[in-house]
């Protein structure tokens, strides 16, 4: 196989992405794990890197413009490691999440409030793995891909950056 070029790079990045977006829907909808609130999160930079790899697609042959469309790709999924590194922290409970994470941690003044307390709390929590292969959670994986991503596309980026 030929070597990534700056020019191919967004061809790949947005297989990338649709293949993660499509890995998330399958999770969800193939084998009816549900996400939390953060794995939710974690599936927008994928399609904002996507949407942005197709316009760099549409603006090919454009050294300057790929240039900054890659940084941008590359910036959307250092985004997506930060989320899904705080979300590896909540699972590994070595943070606590927000209450959108793991539902409210108030004390109740009253059982009308003690049952819109319970009515809010989500039903999947942020920190509790769903699933996980060889000790390492989907959000574990998603921060890995999204690094190797951040890593690519910023190389890709400085490659561009060199034939202006």
């Amino acid at each position: 196989m030929a070597m990534a070029t700056p020019a191919r790079s967004p061809v790949l990045i947005a297989l990338a992405s649709a293949g993660a977006l499509a890995a998330a829907f399958l999770a969800q909808y193939g084998f009816d794990l549900q996400p939390c609130i953060l794995c939710i999160y974690q599936r927008w930079p994928y399609g904002v890197a996507l949407g942005i790899s197709l316009l760099a697609l549409l603006l090919a042959g454009r050294r300057a413009p790929l240039t900054v469309l890659l940084g941008l790709c590359a910036l959307a999924f250092m985004v997506n490691a930060g989320i899904a590194g705080y979300h590896v922290g909540i699972e590994q409970h070595w943070w606590t999440g927000t209450e959108a994470c793991t539902g409210p941690s108030g004390e109740a003044g009253s059982v009308r409030e003690l049952l819109a307390q319970i009515q809010a709390t989500p039903v999947v929590r942020c920190d509790e793995v769903a699933w996980s292969l060889f000790g390492i959670s989907m959000a574990g994986y998603n921060l890995l891909a999204s690094l190797a991503l951040a890593g690519f596309s910023l190389g890709m980026a400085r490659r561009a950056g060199r034939l202006i």
